[in-house]
């Protein structure tokens, strides 16, 4: 009991901020691990310019050209 007290004091210090902190966390611990976030769902174009495709993407390959017409 003593600990308890001793954290509310310490608690009721702190800036409003901090305590929000605080709440947030003990309802993290209070939920537990297990409990999944909502998976993100990507954006259209959000990987624009990250990957460059070659000028030449659509002609055929050398090593086919055996098998080609």
């Amino acid at each position: 009991m003593i600990l308890k007290k001793q954290l509310i004091e310490e608690i009721e210090q702190l800036p409003e901020n901090k305590i929000a902190a605080i709440y947030d966390l003990i309802h993290y611990f209070r939920l537990g691990v297990t409990q999944e976030k909502p998976k993100k769902t990507p954006k259209f174009g959000c990987a624009k310019g990250v990957f460059k495709m070659a000028d030449d993407f659509d002609e055929p390959l050398e090593d086919f050209k055996d098998y080609m017409p």
